[in-house]
Formats: C-alpha cells, sequence, structure tokens
C-alpha cells in the first residue's frame, strides 16, 4: 500500500512535468512522446541486460504462444499513451489538482470494473455497493471541483480528457499485472507497456502532422522537463508488481492519496493554477469517496 502511494505521488509529478513541457512546444502528444521515448530508450537498455528482464520476456513469448497470456493482455500500453498524453494537452489549462480529481473519479469507475470483468491477475473481485458509491461519489467529486470554472470556455471539454485517462490508467494497471504475473518481473511489463504507448503516441503524432503540417516549436534543452518518462517507469513497475496483491481498485483508489497530496502541494508551490476553494472541497470528498469505495463488502454466505 505504501508503494502504491508513492506511485501516486509520482503520477502527480509526472502530470506537472508533461504539462509544462505540453506548454512550452504547443503541442501535448508530442510532449508525451518525447517523455515516453527517454523512458523507452532506459528500459531497452535495462530490461534485457537483466536476467530477470530476459527470462521474463521469454515467459511473455510462450504464454503468448500457449494462449495463456492473450494478445490483448500486452496492450496496457495505450491506455497509459491516453494518460500521458491528457498531461501533456489538459494539465497547463486545468492546473495538477483539478486534473487529479478528474484522474480519481476515471480510475475509481475503470477500477471498479477491471476488478468485475476480472482483468487483473487476481481475477474477479465482488462489487460491493459501498464500492459503487464510492465510485459515484468520486464522479460529483469532480464536479464540485470543478464548479467555479465552468463558465471558462473549454474547461467542459477538457475534464472529460482526464476522466477518459483515468479509466484507461485503471485498465493499464490492471493488463500490465497480468502480464508481470506471467513473466514474474515488473520489468518485462513495464517494457511492454512503453512499446505500445510509444507506438501508439507516435500513430497519433504522425496523423496530427498529416492533418494540420509539422509542428514549428523546438523540444526545449532542459533535460528534466523529460523525466516524466522515467518517472512513468517506476509507476508502471510498481503497478505491475502490486496489482496482483491487491487489485485494481484497492490499488487505484491507494494511489489516489499520493495523486492528490502530491498535486494539491506542486499546484499551491509552482506557477500555474492555484487550488481554489472549490478543488480543496472537491478534494475533501474524493478522499471520503476512497474511504467509503475501499471498505470490503459482506462476503456471501456459503
Amino acid at each position: 500500500m505504501g508503494a502504491a502511494v508513492s506511485a501516486g505521488v509520482g503520477l502527480a509529478a509526472q502530470a506537472r512535468l508533461n504539462g509544462e513541457l505540453g506548454a512550452r512546444i504547443g503541442d501535448g502528444v508530442a510532449a508525451s512522446l518525447a517523455s515516453t521515448t527517454a523512458g523507452m530508450v532506459v528500459l531497452l537498455a535495462l530490461v534485457p541486460a537483466l536476467p530477470a528482464g530476459r527470462r521474463g520476456l521469454a515467459a511473455i513469448r510462450a504464454g503468448l504462444r500457449s494462449g495463456g497470456l492473450r494478445w490483448w493482455h500486452c496492450l496496457g500500453g495505450v491506455g497509459g499513451a491516453v494518460f500521458v498524453a491528457g498531461q501533456g494537452i489538459s494539465v497547463g489549462a486545468l492546473g495538477v489538482a483539478v486534473f487529479t480529481v478528474a484522474i480519481v473519479a476515471g480510475s475509481a469507475i475503470g477500477g471498479l470494473a477491471a476488478d468485475r470483468w476480472g482483468l487483473g491477475p487476481a481475477g474477479r473481485h465482488r462489487v460491493s455497493p459501498a464500492r459503487v458509491g464510492g465510485a459515484l461519489a468520486c464522479v460529483a467529486a469532480v464536479a464540485v471541483a470543478v464548479s467555479d470554472r465552468l463558465g471558462v470556455p473549454g474547461i467542459a471539454a477538457l475534464v472529460v480528457l482526464p476522466l477518459l485517462a483515468g479509466v484507461a490508467v485503471a485498465t493499464q494497471s490492471a493488463l500490465n499485472g497480468r502480464v508481470g504475473a506471467t513473466a514474474r518481473s515488473p520489468w518485462p511489463a513495464t517494457l511492454v507497456s512503453f512499446a505500445v504507448a510509444e507506438l501508439t503516441l507516435a500513430a497519433v503524432w504522425l496523423v496530427g502532422i498529416a492533418a494540420h503540417g509539422a509542428p514549428v516549436h523546438r523540444l526545449p534543452p532542459e533535460p528534466w522537463l523529460y523525466a516524466a518518462g522515467l518517472i512513468g517507469i517506476v509507476v508502471i513497475a510498481t503497478a505491475a508488481r502490486v496489482v496482483g496483491q491487491v487489485g485494481v481498485l484497492v490499488f487505484s483508489l491507494a494511489s489516489v492519496a499520493g495523486q492528490l497530496l502530491g498535486a494539491l502541494a506542486m499546484d499551491a508551490l509552482t506557477a500555474g493554477p492555484r487550488p481554489t476553494a472549490a478543488v480543496w472541497v472537491g478534494t475533501a470528498v474524493t478522499f471520503g469517496a476512497v474511504a467509503l469505495a475501499s471498505r470490503p463488502g459482506r462476503q456471501p454466505g456459503p
């Protein structure tokens, strides 16, 4: 659980970096592709060099051949691509705190569905009324957090993107956990996820170039702006290792505390939109929703 909370703090920091990079170059997808490429280079150098990495990649290939691992289990990186693209596009306008509250709502819904359908390695989890109520309360928290900004043009549309990104990242955690269980190591699963995210973002970026022409902005020289990809390595590896033990919804909710605390701290201490009273109220509602959804349901009788 402590690892999941730390991963949530990492997600908040990743959102700030990708949002800053996207604002600098004026292209959220290109910013996400740049940071993902940085992480991909590190993984390509690291995973094949580790004995556990080589064994894990061989186990993934064997699982795909035998049918124990389905091809779509390896598509968790698509959810990661949606998540980092959402960071690059919307964080600059929404702020990290509002973005994170919306991510929380999407993650709660996505985690609930993933556990119900058994997407993760731990199989199906019973959907209790408390969990459903907590997920719905998270959605209400988003409405509260952005209630004082709905009059700003484009804000409502921007909030939909992190909601979808939250569903995507919960699905990614489930699928990466299944790949990690097959590989018996989180690092091969992380490499697979990054590879799929890289291809997805590259395809979207090329479509954008075909539709709107080549970008005119250059990538900024500051190396720290690309650290989001390195943070993503740690977050995805943590999810691949932990989600099989605690389930998708519990992992998502445990990381919520880290995301919210990190997001509020960064919005309060760095340049950008400051958290308003509505954001603080929405955050408080989200914590209450997390506590409600984390309650275990009553087990059915024999």
